[in-house]
C-alpha cells in the first residue's frame, strides 16, 4: 500500500492496468508510449504501456505489447465496469528519442505517439493532455483517485536518484 491507502502498480512494457479509485499507476517510458483514459464521475482509469503502435502481422489474440490491442483491452475492461470510452478523458505520454542523432527520419517514438491520437480520436475519446517526443524517458504516475497524471523526462545520459514529479 502506498501514501493514503492507495495501492501502487508498476507497469512494464506491454502491459496495461484497468482499477479504482484505490490505484495509483506508474512506469517509465523511452520511446513507448502510455495511454491513460479516466471517468471523473466513476473515478475508474486505466493505463497502457505500448512498445509499437501496431502488428506487422495479425497475431490471433489481443497482445497489449501493440497500442491498437492496449487501447482495445482497455475500453472491454472499463466496459465490464460499466464506463464507456468517449465519457473518458485521455492523456497521452511518451514517445522519447532515446538515443538523440543516431538515425533520420521519423522515429518509433514519433509513429507511437502519432498512433495514439488516432486511435483516440477513431474511438471518439477527448485527448485532454500530452507529453510526447523529445530526448530521454519520462517516469509517469497516475493517480486514479484523481485524475491527475504527473510525468517527469530525463535526458538520456542522466542519473536519476530521486523523482519529484511535474503535474501534467
Amino acid at each position: 500500500m502506498g501514501e493514503l491507502g492507495m495501492s501502487d502498480v508498476m507497469l512494464l512494457p506491454g502491459e496495461y492496468f484497468v482499477g479504482g479509485r484505490q490505484f495509483r499507476i506508474r512506469t517509465l517510458l523511452g520511446s513507448c508510449v502510455s495511454i491513460t483514459l479516466w471517468h471523473p464521475d466513476a473515478r475508474v482509469g486505466a493505463m497502457s504501456h505500448y512498445l509499437l503502435a501496431r502488428h506487422s502481422a495479425r497475431e490471433a489474440l489481443l497482445n497489449a505489447r501493440y497500442g491498437e490491442d492496449a487501447l482495445e483491452l482497455m475500453l472491454a475492461e472499463l466496459a465490464l465496469l460499466g464506463v464507456h470510452g468517449r465519457d473518458c478523458h485521455a492523456k497521452v505520454f511518451g514517445g522519447g528519442q532515446m538515443f538523440p542523432g543516431l538515425g533520420k527520419g521519423e522515429t518509433v517514438g514519433h509513429k507511437n505517439g502519432e498512433a495514439a491520437r488516432k486511435m483516440l480520436k477513431k474511438h471518439a475519446i477527448t485527448l485532454v493532455s500530452e507529453s510526447l517526443y523529445g530526448s530521454g524517458h519520462r517516469q509517469i504516475v497516475f493517480n486514479v483517485r484523481t485524475g491527475d497524471v504527473w510525468s517527469r523526462q530525463v535526458d538520456p545520459g542522466v542519473a536519476v536518484l530521486a523523482c519529484k514529479p511535474e503535474k501534467a
